[in-house]
């Protein structure tokens, strides 16, 4: 068990924090560049474990892939039907995104592939992509008649078939999954979501030529024969990232950063909407654009918080960032209230549990939990803390972020950041904090 100690931050945040490659991105473009027969130079590519996973599997699959540096790739592939079948098992380590969308890529296909992944994979429920890809007549299979790791994906027995699909949660993750089974089934494949969801898939898609639409909530894909790659994606940094640092430069007094080159994909940026609707001082700065996707400049100064509600349609627009609105929420006055987040209970770890056993160590008797939601009272004295960061990533992060605004914490199993964001604790302790 690894722990890692953070200080109290004596200073103030300032200055520019490059922010990471997007990991929602990152996957994508490596995995449909390998759809493709020419070579893809993927630039600010994110460099963490759960994307190299999905680098991992890819090269499995047959797909070249030459690494420049640790955030250059270049992607060659052998066409949408050029994918081999493996001779090893397809390791998606902690990747929920790498494991559930490759199930749809592979569901077409003419060969036999098994996947495992690590202990916290191996927990979480896959039956929400099976059950729809078998419904186009895909073969898989596993423990719990497919519904947790090892899983297998057969060939099938006959062409898939595009199916009308609506989803009983919004999930980028399964509509991926069945859009990608969609590419090459025959007749069109749509997927309905009660609320809007991430939208990098079918962005891509379209930059790689597939036939995609949109309207309201639902998605719609037509079978294509090939896809042909752009030469260049430059993937623009992480909200996600960016996040922690949205709020460290919020609660910490006399904060001033500007967070460069982070994407603002309008599926993304419910952080930016609780945030300003929480009292934050954020402003958006050369705003561009980039392979389809939206980025800015973001600046964030500190201000004084208050207590927020939210949920329903905007969950899936932050539904990563709510361990960090959580630590926000500890900093503000008042009381924040989320609802309709049952989701978090089956991410890296119970994350509504989480939140308020860990983060709620900050603060005791802060933060209560509902079979949906949780509850944070705001503006209780900050203790210093010894948590348990759960071996998740944003968890780790929320906690670091917490400790250095309040009074510092001892954060055991640590070392996940290194899912998402490896270089975060080398920043936190830099000179950045001035």
């Amino acid at each position: 068990m690894s722990a890692k100690t953070i200080r109290k931050a004596l200073h103030a945040l300032n200055g520019r924090v490059h922010i990471p490659g997007d990991k929602s991105v990152s996957h994508r473009s490596v995995m449909f560049s390998a759809l493709g027969s020419t070579p893809v130079h993927i630039t600010n590519f994110l460099h963490a474990d759960d994307c190299l996973s999905t680098v991992g599997i890819m090269k499995a699959l047959g797909a070249r892939i030459d690494k420049i540096s640790d955030t250059e790739l270049v992607v060659t592939g052998n066409g949408l039907h050029g994918l081999q079948e493996p001779a090893v098992v397809l390791d998606a380590g902690n990747s929920g995104t790498t494991l559930r969308l490759m199930m749809g890529l592979l569901s077409p296909q003419p060969f036999y592939a098994v996947f495992t992944g690590d202990t916290s994979l191996s927990k979480r429920p896959m039956g929400r992509v099976a059950n729809p890809l078998r419904m186009m007549g895909a073969r898989i299979e596993g423990r719990n008649d497919g519904k947790l790791l090892p899983i297998s994906v057969l060939a099938p027995d006959h062409e898939l078939h595009g199916i009308d699909y609506d989803m009983p949660v919004a999930s980028a993750q399964v509509k991926s999954a069945i859009l990608l089974a969609g590419l090459y089934a025959s007749g069109k494949t749509s997927v309905t979501g009660p609320y809007p969801s991430r939208d990098h898939t079918e962005r891509m898609l379209s930059a790689f030529g597939a036939d995609v639409t949109t309207d309201g909530n639902t998605v719609t894909i037509k079978p294509a024969s090939e896809l042909v790659a752009p030469s260049a994606i430059d993937v623009p940094g992480d909200i996600s990232s960016a996040a922690y640092w949205i709020v460290a430069a919020s609660i910490i007094p006399g904060s001033d950063v500007i967070l460069e080159n982070t994407g603002i994909n309008h599926t993304r940026t419910g952080i930016l909407d609780v945030m300003r609707d929480m009292g934050a001082d954020i402003s958006l700065d050369n705003i561009r654009t980039s392979g389809g996707e939206e980025i800015a400049d973001i600046r964030v100064r500190s201000a004084k918080l208050h207590g927020t509600k939210f949920g329903g349609a905007l969950i899936p627009r932050l539904v990563d960032e709510i361990p960090i609105i959580a630590t926000a929420a500890l900093f503000a006055d008042g009381v924040t209230e989320v609802s309709d987040a049952g989701e978090l209970r089956v991410k890296e770890t119970d994350r509504l549990h989480a939140i308020a056993t860990e983060l709620g160590k900050f603060a005791p008797g802060s933060i209560t939990e509902s079979e949906d939601g949780i509850v944070i009272r705001g503006g209780m004295d900050i203790v210093r803390a010894e948590c348990d960061a759960m071996d998740d990533h944003r968890m780790a992060m929320s906690e670091a972020i917490a400790a250095a605004a309040g009074n510092g914490a001892e954060i055991d199993r640590s070392d996940s950041v290194r899912i998402s964001y490896p270089d975060f604790y080398q920043i936190l302790e830099s000179t950045t904090i001035d």
